[in-house]
């Protein structure tokens, strides 16, 4: 018996995430915020995450990472015309570049829900600085 009354004390020792007024946790809204750029304005704009610095900087970090790999087409496609006799290398190129950005945004969204920021290189200082703006 004392062994299970152990465990419960034990269980009620854990830390629990910060939690918003509306009940999402700023784990979870830093998570989300990297799904698309949508939830990223939402809590850009509304009450009370936008004065969360951590919510902040997640949804700030989406957003330019959003705009990068917007960027990052548009270069893709028009090389890809200009370059079109050697198509191959280019695909190949276009290929390892669409996997970093996929594994940098599955990292950000996982570190997000874990509650630390994983600032993505040149991206994530640009979104310290609005955040804490």
């Amino acid at each position: 018996m004392q062994c299970i009354h152990f465990r419960e004390n034990a269980m009620t020792d854990q830390i629990q995430p910060v939690t918003t007024s509306s009940g999402l946790s700023e784990n979870s809204a830093g998570g989300l915020a990297y799904l698309t750029f949508i939830p990223a304005i939402i809590f850009l704009v509304m009450e009370p995450y936008n004065r969360n610095p951590f919510i902040k900087f997640h949804a700030w970090q989406s957003i330019l990472f959003t705009g990068a790999w917007v960027a990052w087409v548009i270069v893709r496609v028009i090389l890809g015309i200009a370059l079109h006799f050697i198509w191959l290398l280019w695909f190949a190129i276009g290929a390892v570049v669409g996997l970093a950005f996929f594994i940098l945004w599955l990292v950000a969204i996982v570190q997000a829900f874990n509650g630390k920021k994983f600032s993505i290189p040149v991206i994530g200082a640009i979104a310290e600085k609005q955040a804490n703006s």
